[in-house]
């Protein structure tokens, strides 16, 4: 495994083989934030592109601390950036929704065996998100998996924090009856 402070060092020197090698290190992991915003593959890569070019534009600004709080301080920058990036994109294209495929390869992580049932559990959830109106779905991924507060949602998505409050708790309302139709179907009784 390279060294990420070297990779981080050579980005800023806008060494295109260190560009390459973050890009590819984390390009699954900005994926998948990505695709919980556009819900088209095509355009999840477009965003994730997109958010590359901002960071790599902005890498200097980035300061990492010591050995082993790089990586997850990149990650949560990367996150923000992609988080961002999306938003922007859906604001161009006025929250409309995006239906389109999702290819099984787009949830595996090289090299990690993830538990097969944890993400059954999750495609399902995500399913379900992007079944959600455009603007509870993005405040509940902003609040609920990106761990935006309410001010920060409603700073990003030009709306008031009673908005952001608000269509989180039908956001959760609407995913809950979801929920409980899909047990219900499945015959699933509570216990």
């Amino acid at each position: 495994m390279t060294d990420l402070h070297a990779i981080i060092k050579g980005c800023i020197a806008a060494d295109r083989k260190c560009q390459k090698q973050l890009y590819e290190r984390y390009y699954g992991y900005a994926f998948k934030i990505a695709f919980r915003y556009i819900y088209r593959y095509d355009r999840v890569a477009d965003v994730v592109n997109d958010g590359f070019v901002k960071l790599f534009r902005n890498i200097s600004q980035f300061v990492a601390p010591t050995e082993g709080e790089a990586e997850p301080r990149l990650m949560a920058w990367i996150k923000r950036i992609v988080v961002n990036t999306a938003i922007d994109e859906l604001r161009k294209h006025n929250l409309m929704p995006e239906i389109g495929g999702i290819p099984d390869g787009a949830w595996e992580e090289p090299g990690n065996s993830a538990n097969a049932d944890n993400l059954l559990l999750y495609k399902e959830l995500i399913f379900h998100v992007k079944s959600l109106p455009p603007s509870y779905g993005a405040v509940f991924n902003m609040y609920v998996i990106d761990g935006f507060s309410h001010q920060e949602i409603a700073d990003q998505l030009g709306i008031s924090v009673g908005t952001s409050k608000s269509n989180l708790f039908k956001a959760k309302a609407y995913l809950q009856k979801l929920i409980k139709k899909d047990t219900q179907q499945a015959g699933i009784c509570n216990l």
